[in-house]
C-alpha cells in the first residue's frame, strides 16, 4: 500500500510541475530538456529548476527595474539619433548594413554614433597598461563594471590603484557581479568602502557554492573615466588572463573608445549601477559633450540581457549571419548556437560565403565544450571552416563580416549570453578599425589547426555519446 501512494505521489509531482514548465512557454527544445531532467531526477530536477530554470526572478527584476527615470537615457538616445537622420553620410557609409543599425535601435534603444576613436586591444597585457593608466589619470570619478575580478596579483593591484585616487578626492565607484567575483568581495569590500568608494553586488545569491552556474549573471566588463574614455570587451581582471594559470596564453579582445560611444557605454553602466545599488543619479552630470574625434569611427553599443523585451545581441548575431555577402568569420569560447544561428550559420555557407569559426582547442568547462563538438560536423558537412585555437585559451567573441563590420564584446555564441546573462557587444562599422580586428582573426587561424570532415567523422563511439549528451542537455548550458 505504501509503495502504491508513493507511486502515485510522484505521478502527481511530476505531472504538475511538468504543467508549471509548459506554461512557461519556452522553446521545444528548452521545454523538452526540464521535462527530461525532472522525469529522470523528480525531485533533485525540480530543485534545480527552481534554482536556475524558472522566469520568476527574470519577472520580478524587469518590475524592479520600472521604478527608473528613462527620460535622461532618452534624451540622449534621442540626441544622436536625430543627428544621424540628419547625416545623410551615415547612410551611404553603411549601404547593405543600415538594416542591422535601425534594428539595434529599435530593439536595444542603441544609437549610431559616429564621432569616435577606436583602438583594438588583443589581450590582457594590452589592456591592463591602459586600463591602470585611465585610473591613475583620473580626476573627476572611476566607474568599473565586471563579472570577474580576481583577489589575486592583478586584482590587489587594482584596489591599491583604487585606494590611492579615493584617497585624492576621485569618486569611485565599483559594480561586480556576485558569484564571479564573490572571493574578491569577501577579501576586499570593507577596506574599499572605508575608504569611500562605493561598490555595490549584482544580484547577491545566498549560496554561492550551489549557485555558481546560475543564470542571471552580470557578464560585463565596463571601465569609464571621467567620460573621456572607456573600456568594453571580453576581458576580466585577473592573473589567469594574463597567461600565468595552466590554460597558458589568453588571447581575449577588448576595445577602446573614445568619443561619443563613451557616453553610450557609461549609460549601460549607470542603469546598472543604479538596479543593483539603488542610488538615484543624475545622468547628465555623466554623460559630456564629447571632444570631436577625427578618426570618425562608427560605433553603437548594444546591451540586452533577461531585463530586455528583444534579444538585441540574439538578432544582432543572426542578422551579421543572414546579411553576409562574402565572408564572415567567427571567434567564440562557447559555442552552443542554439537551432535559428545554426540555420543561419549553414544557410551562408551553402549560399557560398567564406564562413570560418575559431574555437578553443583546451576546454575550460569540458561539458560546454563537449556540446560545442556536437555542432562542428553538421556545420562542416555545410562548409563551415573549424579552426582549433593552439596557443593557448581563445576568449574573444568577435564576428566579422564582409571586412565592413564587426562584434566585439562579452556576448557567447550561446544560449546563457542570449537569453539569461547581462551582455553587452560594440558594433564597428568603420573598415579601418574592422580590418585590424580581421588581421588578428587571421593570426588566430595561422595559430589553430583546422579540422577536416573526413578526419572528425573518425571520433569514437564513447567520444559522440560524451557530445550528444552534452547537446542534449545545451538549452540548459
Amino acid at each position: 500500500m505504501n509503495f502504491e501512494w508513493w507511486t502515485v505521489l510522484y505521478i502527481g509531482f511530476v505531472l504538475f510541475f511538468s504543467v508549471i514548465i509548459l506554461l512557461e512557454r519556452r522553446s521545444p527544445p528548452k521545454t523538452v530538456a526540464w521535462l527530461f531532467v525532472l522525469a529522470f531526477l523528480p525531485y533533485l530536477g525540480f530543485l534545480f529548476y527552481m534554482l536556475f530554470g524558472r522566469n520568476w526572478r527574470k519577472k520580478r527584476w524587469v518590475r524592479a527595474k520600472q521604478p527608473i527615470e528613462y527620460s535622461q537615457v532618452e534624451n540622449a538616445i534621442n540626441h544622436y539619433t536625430d543627428r544621424l537622420m540628419a547625416d545623410r553620410t551615415a547612410h551611404y557609409a553603411l549601404g547593405s548594413k543600415d538594416r542591422l543599425m535601425y534594428m539595434l535601435i529599435q530593439s536595444a534603444s542603441a544609437p549610431l554614433t559616429t564621432n569616435n576613436k577606436v583602438t583594438v586591444l588583443k589581450d590582457a597585457s594590452e589592456k591592463y597598461p591602459v586600463l591602470f593608466d585611465m585610473i591613475k589619470k583620473a580626476e573627476g570619478y572611476i566607474h568599473l563594471e565586471y563579472y570577474i575580478i580576481r583577489d589575486d596579483k592583478t586584482g590587489r593591484h587594482l584596489v591599491d590603484l583604487l585606494l590611492e585616487k579615493a584617497a585624492q578626492g576621485v569618486e569611485i565607484r565599483v559594480l561586480y557581479d556576485a558569484v564571479g567575483s564573490s572571493a574578491f568581495a569577501r577579501k576586499h569590500k570593507d577596506s574599499l568602502q572605508r575608504a569611500g568608494i562605493k561598490l555595490s553586488s549584482f544580484l547577491p545569491v545566498r549560496i554561492p557554492v550551489l549557485n555558481s552556474g546560475l543564470n542571471y549573471r552580470n557578464h560585463r566588463k565596463i571601465a569609464v573615466v571621467d567620460g573621456r574614455k572607456a573600456l568594453v570587451g571580453g576581458i576580466n581582471i585577473g592573473d589567469e588572463y594574463l597567461g600565468l594559470k595552466e590554460l597558458g596564453y589568453w588571447r581575449d579582445t577588448h576595445l577602446l573608445l573614445e568619443g561619443d560611444a563613451v557616453n553610450a557605454v557609461h549609460i549601460i553602466f549607470l542603469l546598472d549601477w543604479f538596479f543593483a545599488s539603488e542610488e538615484e543619479i543624475n545622468l547628465v552630470d555623466y554623460l559630456p559633450k564629447q571632444e570631436p574625434k577625427p578618426e570618425g569611427h562608427y560605433v553603437q553599443v548594444a546591451a540586452s540581457g533577461p531585463d530586455t523585451e528583444w534579444e538585441s545581441i540574439h538578432q544582432m548575431y543572426f542578422s551579421i549571419i543572414t546579411s553576409a555577402e562574402n565572408s564572415l568569420y567567427i571567434t567564440s569560447p562557447y559555442f552552443v548556437p542554439g537551432d535559428s544561428i545554426l540555420m543561419a550559420l549553414k544557410t551562408a555557407a551553402l549560399s557560398g560565403v567564406d564562413v570560418r569559426l575559431i574555437i578553443p582547442s583546451k576546454p575550460d568547462h569540458k561539458i560546454v565544450h563537449w556540446a560545442s563538438h556536437s555542432y562542428l560536423e553538421e556545420v562542416m558537412e555545410a562548409g563551415v571552416r573549424v579552426y582549433l585555437y593552439q596557443k593557448g585559451f581563445i576568449h574573444a567573441k568577435v564576428l566579422i563580416a564582409d571586412g565592413s563590420i564587426a562584434s566585439v564584446g562579452t556576448a557567447n555564441m550561446d544560449e546563457r549570453s542570449f537569453n539569461h546573462n547581462f551582455e553587452v557587444n560594440a558594433l564597428i562599422y568603420s573598415r579601418e578599425v574592422v580590418e585590424d580586428i580581421e588581421e588578428q582573426f587571421f593570426q588566430d587561424i595561422r595559430d589553430s589547426r583546422e579540422l577536416f570532415l573526413e578526419v572528425y567523422r573518425r571520433k569514437t563511439l564513447f567520444r559522440r555519446l560524451k557530445e550528444s549528451l552534452a547537446r542534449l542537455l545545451s538549452p540548459l548550458l
